[in-house]
Formats: structure tokens, sequence, C-alpha cells
């Protein structure tokens, strides 16, 4: 059974969104203001105005302070850079506040772990928006590769956003590739083949970056990532190779619009139980050690 299989009966969480920027748009303000798991209060940006804009197809209250906003709602969504996210995200941990956070979670492992600290000590819920572990054909890749004796993965997180448009922001084009889709082949390539140990890279993550980890099972896996590629369409791919036929995981074919319904309603299950699912901060700490290591000479 999906997440979306059975109704939701308990009140929607009341969430406020952080960031009033292309992916605040068109994901997290649509998303979270469908339901019926959630309805979205509130937005706050640093630019008042795109916050109004931001809110107002919804019904929900643009706040004039970040504090306001959190006088508006139980839970936050960030959509905004990772800075950002790692200033403000402690404070709404603090304030008792549920988090839906994006990831990275820091700009640097340091940052990171503040707000994973943070997340700790307040004892709130948190989830990351690592948006392919949440479709249907991801769950049964990985499902399918639990129990492979795998020797070894490719694997490659391929796009051209970086090249123009709204998607080619300041952190993007100043840390590249590994922070921004690090964090998605990594999780996969952990998930799927087992908890890597060590991992090194070469190149430049702002035009192509490779990577080799180290697995605990003795596995080796390598990841291309590039942002600043000319290809018709974001290209991910993950291939397992050992004593069995080789495994395949493709998202060409996928409809990521089958991702949202699936996260919203964990995270509404996650703040209304208490209980955390396995993609929280503290996963998301963990992929930015790798990240950290990962980061060339």
């Amino acid at each position: 059974m999906t997440a979306t299989a059975t109704s939701w009966s308990d009140e929607p969480v009341a969430v406020g969104l952080v960031g009033a920027g292309p992916w605040a748009r068109a994901m997290h303000a649509r998303v979270l203001a469908a339901g019926p798991e959630t309805r979205l209060t509130a937005v706050w940006a640093r630019r008042h105005e795109a916050a109004r804009e931001t809110a107002a197809p919804y019904g929900a209250y643009a706040a004039a302070e970040f504090e306001e906003l959190l006088d508006h709602c139980e839970a936050v969504a960030f959509a905004v850079p990772p800075a950002v996210q790692a200033e403000l995200a402690p404070l709404a941990a603090k304030r008792g506040k549920a988090l839906l956070l994006e990831k990275p979670l820091g700009p640097a492992v340091t940052a990171a772990r503040r707000v994973a600290d943070a997340i700790a000590e307040a004892g709130v819920v948190s989830q990351l928006v690592l948006t392919k572990r949440y479709h249907p054909t991801t769950r049964a890749f990985l499902d399918a590769a639990r129990g492979l004796d795998i020797s070894g993965a490719r694997s490659h997180y391929l796009h051209g956003a970086f090249l123009g448009g709204e998607f080619a922001t300041g952190w993007r084009l100043e840390h590249g590739a590994l922070l921004d889709l690090g964090p998605h082949l990594l999780d996969l390539l952990d998930a799927a083949v087992g908890p890597i140990t060590s991992i090194r890279g070469t190149g430049d993550p702002r035009r192509w970056i490779e990577l080799t980890c180290e697995h605990a099972n003795g596995a080796v896996s390598q990841a291309s990532l590039s942002g600043a590629v000319q290809v018709p369409k974001a290209l991910t791919r993950v291939e397992l190779f050992g004593a069995q036929q080789p495994l395949s995981y493709d998202t060409t074919g996928i409809d990521h619009e089958e991702c949202w319904p699936i996260l919203r309603r964990e995270f509404a299950t996650a703040v209304r139980t208490g209980v955390p699912a396995e993609l929280d901060a503290h996963r998301g700490l963990y992929l930015q050690t790798l990240l950290d290591q990962a980061v060339p000479a």
C-alpha cells in the first residue's frame, strides 16, 4: 500500500514556507497547499513582494518577518539556499516546529551539524526533500537491491540547468553539482550498494566531478555529476553489478509528480506521530559528511 492509498483523517498540518523562488513556487507551495495532509498557511521570503505573490494563489498569509511566519504554522518547509536554511532552521526547531528540509542541510558540514544538533536538542521531526526517494520506482529498485551480492556500481546525474535559466542560482553556480546533485546520487548508492565508508572526488564541481566510493561490503561505486552539460532532460541512472544479472535504475521515464503526494503524506504522518522517517536531518548530516570528503583536493 502506498502512502496515498488511504484517506487522511487527522487535522492537516499547518505549514509555513520559507522562500519564494522558482522551486518554492513550482513545488513547495503547490504541493503543500494541495492537501489533504497539509495546508499552506504562510510564506516568508526576504523579498516581501515575492512572498505575497507565492502565497496569494493559495490564500496563505505573507509574513513580513521570519518570526512572524513561525507564529502562523506548526511546521516549516524550506526552499532557500543552503546557507539560509542553515541559519534559520535551528531557530524554527527551537520554536518547536517540525521541519521539511532541502538538501544539502547547509553549505558545509559544520553548518549541517548545527542544523542536525538543533533538531535533536529540540526533539522535533525533520524530513529531507530527496525527491527521487519518494517515487515508487525508486523504492522498488532499492527493495530489489537488498540482499544482492554487489561488486560494483556505476551511476550518473547530469543536467544543464547551470548553463542558464531560473535554476542557475548563485549558490549552485558557486558550489556546483557536488552540493546540488551529490546528495541525491550518494543517497541512492549508499542505500542500494551499502554504507559508504570512504569517498574521493576528482574534477571541477562547477563543470564535471567524478566520485569513487568504497562501501562497507567491499563494493566500489562510481558517480558522475554535472549540472553544466547540454542534455535533452535530466539524466539519472544507477547500475549495480555482481554475482547476478545487472540491476538498473533510470529516471528517464518516471513522472516526478508521483513523488509529491507520497512525500506530503509521509511528512504529515511523521508530524502527527512524532516519529521521523528514514530521510531525516540525521540522514542529511551523514550525506553532508560524505560530500565534505568528496571535495577535490
